[in-house]
């Protein structure tokens, strides 16, 4: 029997949709009545074209009366039909701007909700952790590689990338080409007697020396 104790489920249904409901009730019995009475008018006017033919000119005259007042009901209910569609239409628009501002006060709670768990204080507090957690990371990591260089080694690993680079560009330069490279360029042959006026000052050189 515990059933019978139960709460009955909220109905989601509200005011707004019942509204638009009776709205589409009314809309779908004017167009029910449009067409019906379309249907009627064409059978009047086939119903006074016999009677004219059958010399009964004053039935048909009703008839005609009749079907003229079914057509002006007919054009009122268009006119109808527009109102209700416009006002349909309004209403669903309306819902839907009341779900997006439902939607917004939702948001706009979470967020003040957030905003009081993180202050600034706390956030400044996790930042300055995150940064003394790094700086002791990167202590750690210099003890276990040994630790800093000094100015000296610094220096030396300047030498070394200067000489590494003097180097590359030694080998980026051409070498000087040699007569065996290159059979083209000949060079002068060596005389092996001296000329005359060079032998004969020798020469002299020699007894000069011989006098002395």
């Amino acid at each position: 029997m515990g059933h019978l104790f139960s709460k009955k489920p909220t109905s989601k249904v509200t005011e707004q949709d019942k509204a638009i409901l009776q709205l589409k009730t009314t809309r779908d019995r004017i167009r029910q009545y449009q067409k019906r009475s379309e249907t009627n008018l064409e059978k009047d006017r086939q119903l006074a074209k016999q009677l004219l033919q059958n010399g009964r000119k004053e039935r048909a005259k009703l008839l005609l009366r009749k079907k003229k007042f079914i057509e002006e009901q007919l054009n009122k209910t268009d006119a109808t039909l527009n109102n209700i569609d416009h006002m349909i239409q309004d209403l669903e628009f309306a819902q839907i701007e009341m779900k997006v501002v439902d939607s917004l006060k939702v948001g706009n709670e979470a967020l003040k909700q957030i905003n009081e768990m993180l202050s600034i204080e706390d956030i400044e507090r996790i930042l300055d952790e995150t940064e003394e957690g790094a700086e002791k990371q990167r202590e750690i990591s210099a003890l276990l590689s040994g630790g800093t260089l000094t100015d000296e080694d610094e220096s030396a690993v300047e030498e070394e990338l200067d000489a590494l680079i003097a180097d590359a560009v030694e080998k980026q330069l051409p070498d000087a080409p040699t007569a065996a490279e290159n059979p083209e360029v000949e060079l002068p042959d060596v005389p092996e007697t001296l000329p005359e006026a060079a032998e004969e000052k020798a020469s002299k050189e020699r007894v000069a020396v011989a006098a002395s």
